[in-house]
């Protein structure tokens, strides 16, 4: 019987190509300054096609933390304070566009009326986390939110999950970890909980699907997945 849910914030709550790619090239054009080719310069050290604006399959922006990200710009950009660069990222992702996977009042609403309790594990910091939640309308929803930033480590190690289920006084063996990223699904399985995959990420089924105990469309299924047999 599942009892609680644990999701992943960025492919799983909100859509990642139409959410992040705005982000993306905001940042680049902001940091790239005068020089013309140098945002295509710092497009290419994360993965982003800044003229069909997606994302590479192996882009450290899909998984990765602010500061994970920060070190692949900062070679190119020579004298950049590191600190100063991440408050800048920061900024722009607390007021990315956000486009709802799902919508999400109502679909998290109906996982709460279940009974079940709700957190959140994502890799982007905890002040741009809660600020989209709160923009989302569903800050209230959750009984739990932890960012790469927020003490407990970062995926795909368990630290965060295992917080939530310590939070919670759920055993993690009830606890459904929901992501649309390996790393989501390897931190699931370390902290012996049931990883269940979601395609409104960058990584598509044949991918996730050997880590998963599922792979949905999107969080839409997860009242169908959690009524179905064990085995689903």
């Amino acid at each position: 019987m599942i009892e609680g849910i644990i999701f992943d914030k960025d492919g799983t709550l909100f859509d990642f190509r139409r959410t992040w790619a705005g982000w993306a090239a905001r940042l680049l054009a902001e940091i790239g300054g005068p020089d013309p080719a140098l945002p295509h310069r710092l497009a290419a050290a994360i993965g982003f096609d800044l003229d069909g604006l997606d994302f590479a399959p192996d882009s450290p922006v899909i998984a990765g933390t602010a500061d994970e990200i920060a070190g692949h710009l900062l070679p190119h950009l020579p004298g950049v304070d590191p600190a100063r660069l991440l408050e800048r990222m920061n900024r722009l992702a607390a007021g990315a566009d956000l486009v709802e996977a799902v919508p999400l009042r109502a679909c998290l609403s109906r996982l709460r009326a279940r009974g079940l309790r709700i957190g959140l594990a994502t890799n982007d910091a905890a002040g741009p986390a809660e600020a989209h939640l709160a923009a989302a309308g569903v800050r209230d929803l959750f009984d739990f939110v932890a960012g790469y930033d927020s003490g407990w480590g970062a995926k795909p190690a368990p630290g965060p999950l295992l917080a939530f289920a310590r939070a919670t006084g759920l055993d993690p063996a009830r606890v459904a970890m929901v992501g649309d990223s390996l790393h989501d699904l390897h931190a699931g399985r370390a902290a012996g909980m049931i990883p269940v995959a979601v395609l409104t990420g960058i990584a598509g089924a044949a991918e996730l699907g050997p880590y998963a105990a599922a792979v949905l469309p999107d969080i839409g299924g997860l009242e169908a997945w959690i009524d179905g047999p064990a085995d689903a």
